[in-house]
């Protein structure tokens, strides 16, 4: 199978490294030429992954039409926020019988569509019917180290979900398949606002009762929107909800959690965005997933208060005492 993974972040890095390895012939594409040209010349992607040797095998470039044509398997893994760009170049290179997958995590700004929905009005229906959701809880060094991991792949049509299993799947990565696609993309793109919240809360030095507080009742937000918009209360309770969720709030590896404890200390958010060089998700999912829910009537209280602080400076210690102070209610009512 001809593989071309678009995105040479972390995660599309690692994930093109675990193809290359498993002898499918394999083209990384980088935004950034310098990035493609690392990774042709010295075999490594010091931008993104530094410290982790890919195959000679692995092939890299700069042009995007390049990179998609006469491809069978096309993943697609950049930044949500310019996923719908990036597809709207690469659809017209696409072989018609091309299997498209997405591995973002995110809510598009404007449109408030997950990837599944971007890649719905992007690609043609022969293309768009079969296309593939890849999410769980995954650190893309980790994974790229060969460390333990299970994800889950979704799809509605089950052909295309185990041809992206058995190509992803090795002694080190298990993969799952299931058909709830909302389900699966809303856990991956919600739970990055619920780990800048749990940042926030170990950033003000407080403890684990308080993270655990904030863990759960952010499922339970994510379990709420989920089902108004028809996803599988079960999907919540496995890789991309719980697993997802726990993964980015406590791993030192997130950067939505990085983001989280730098507020929590008293940084303002453009000094820390500025000190990163990779893309911290959970800011701009803050925004849309407030929006979405706003939209679709679901109560997410965590959620609304990760965007009145990013967005209109509440002070985190207000907005603490905003949930604190809620009106009290049942657990058990979603």
């Amino acid at each position: 199978m001809k593989v071309a993974v678009i995105g040479a972040g972390n995660w599309g890095t690692a994930l093109a490294k675990l193809l290359a390895e498993k002898d499918f012939s394999v083209i990384l594409w980088a935004r950034e030429p310098q990035v493609a040209e690392a990774i042709r010349a010295r075999h490594e992607n010091p931008s993104f992954l530094q410290g982790v040797q890919l195959p000679e095998t692995l092939d890299a470039t700069a042009d995007l039409a390049e990179a998609v044509s006469g491809r069978d398997f096309v993943l697609f893994v950049a930044p949500s926020h310019f996923m719908r760009e990036v597809m709207q170049q690469a659809a017209p290179h696409l072989a018609p019988d091309a299997l498209v997958a997405s591995a973002a995590k995110g809510i598009e700004n404007n449109t408030l569509l997950t990837m599944s929905g971007v890649m719905a009005e992007v690609f043609p229906p022969e293309i768009a019917g079969r296309m593939v959701v890849v999410s769980g809880p995954s650190f893309a060094r980790e994974v790229a180290l060969k460390m333990p991991t299970a994800i889950s792949v979704a799809s509605r049509d089950p052909k295309a979900a185990e041809t992206v299993q058995l190509a992803l799947a090795t002694d080190y990565l298990r993969v799952y398949t299931t058909n709830d696609v909302i389900g699966v993309e809303l856990g991956g793109a919600v739970k990055n606002v619920i780990a800048i919240a749990t940042g926030i809360s170990d950033g003000m030095g407080f403890g684990t009762n308080t993270r655990a507080a904030l863990i759960t009742r952010g499922l339970a937000e994510i379990a709420r929107l989920g089902v108004k918009m028809g996803a599988n209360l079960m999907t919540f309770a496995g890789l991309t909800g719980l697993g997802d969720l726990v993964l980015t709030c406590t791993g030192d590896l997130s950067r939505n959690r990085q983001v989280g404890l730098a507020l929590g200390q008293g940084k303002k958010l453009k000094e820390v965005l500025a000190e990163m060089t990779m893309v911290a998700e959970g800011v701009r999912n803050a925004e849309t997933v407030y929006q979405l829910s706003q939209k679709m009537q679901v109560e997410m209280p965590i959620t609304e208060q990760v965007y009145l602080m990013l967005y209109a400076d509440k002070a985190p210690a207000l907005a603490l005492a905003t949930l604190m102070g809620r009106r009290l209610k049942s657990e058990t009512n979603l």
